[in-house]
């Protein structure tokens, strides 16, 4: 999706392989202390100075993980590095590098390319993150981003998916849900258009969930906003692919179970009021839905007098012994509903 389809495209074969990854990463310039050798040799340096070095990396194919029917090029940029940061904040580790590679097909020019890299550059930018590296190549299925966070931290900060105990609170930061009512809004409105080119869509009043699905933001934040209140969370993990299903990660790593009370599920009004407009169960999208990018952990009990109130974090549950269970609690009553992991699987769930 190009903005300005009146000029002249450029041929991706006009500039070759290593022309096109000099002419899109000449422009990003190097934040970090930690990297001493950036793009333009076989491989980066890091010096991590004593600390830990985290990494994680996630894929972003066309067709599986977005529809550029109505996803901006962009918006798709800057969210292939904020689906990677957000991993590396659920270690509670700071992002300090990424590495892009991306497989393309003839049909995008170079313009779409710098597209995909101006929402790349403003993602490093806003999270001071160095590009330091990757691949271009050509592809027969489409588009596919792939990329490489890094990060830094010391050792006794780092937070794993296992530590969680019994009593534990299970704490999520922001509110849930939104990123999934912003998707069925999109695909809506995109079933219009193909029925109906002439059809203007109608996109007023949802701008909050559209943008939490097309523009997330990694909680890069709740590390500073914990060590202010004395927090060191005992487990943690990003909410990528639902609550429910997270929520059974931590159960695993941790050998717990947890209760969760779905009258605590943190919910925004423009998420709720378009569950309730296209017959859904908010609680569901809450629970099932994905790609919030929010952060769930576990805190000892001890620590609630710190947190409670707090504008950022929601206490939705505790977790209990291991073998009872995962559940959630119905609303205004006291029945348990087994959770079970209905959120996003790439192999199951296409765009």
């Amino acid at each position: 999706m190009l903005e300005d389809k009146s000029q002249e495209l450029t041929p991706i074969s006009k500039l070759g392989e290593f022309g096109l990854i000099k002419h899109l990463t000449e422009n990003f310039p190097i934040v970090q202390n930690s990297t001493k050798l950036s793009i333009g040799d076989d491989a980066a340096i890091i010096d991590a100075e004593g600390q830990k070095v985290v990494i994680s990396t996630d894929m972003l194919a066309e067709g599986v993980h977005f529809n550029l029917g109505y996803v901006p090029l962009k918006h798709l940029g800057y969210k292939s590095v904020v689906v990677n940061l957000s991993d590396i904040a659920a270690m509670n580790a700071t992002p300090t590098q990424i590495l892009v590679s991306v497989a393309v097909s003839n049909r995008f020019p170079v313009e779409a390319l710098e597209e995909i890299y101006d929402g790349i550059a403003l993602a490093c930018n806003r999270y001071k993150a160095d590009l330091i590296g990757g691949d271009t190549t050509s592809s027969n299925a489409g588009l596919v981003i792939s990329v490489t966070a890094i990060g830094l931290e010391k050792e006794e900060n780092i937070v794993k998916r296992n530590g969680a105990k019994p009593n534990d609170l299970l704490v999520v930061t922001g509110d849930l849900g939104g990123a999934y009512l912003g998707l069925q809004i999109l695909e809506r409105e995109h079933s219009v258009y193909l029925a109906n080119p002439n059809m203007q869509p109608e996109m007023e009043g949802y701008d909050y969930i559209l943008e939490r699905q097309l523009k997330p933001e990694a909680r890069t934040d709740i590390k500073k906003k914990l060590e202010e209140l004395d927090i060191l969370p005992t487990s943690m993990i990003d909410v990528s692919d639902g609550l429910a299903s997270e929520i059974l990660h931590l159960s695993d790593q941790s050998k717990v179970g947890f209760n969760v009370y779905e009258e605590k599920l943190p919910m925004d009004e423009t998420m709720i009021h378009t569950a309730d407009e296209l017959n859904l169960n908010p609680a569901m999208a809450a629970l099932n839905g994905g790609e919030d990018y929010e952060l769930l952990f576990t805190i000892s009990s001890s620590d609630f007098d710190k947190i409670k109130n707090h504008p950022d974090f929601t206490i939705i549950g505790h977790a209990t012994e291991t073998n009872a269970g995962n559940f959630l609690i119905a609303r205004g009553s006291n029945q348990l509903i087994p959770l079970t992991a209905q959120g996003w699987d790439a192999f199951l769930n296409k765009e």
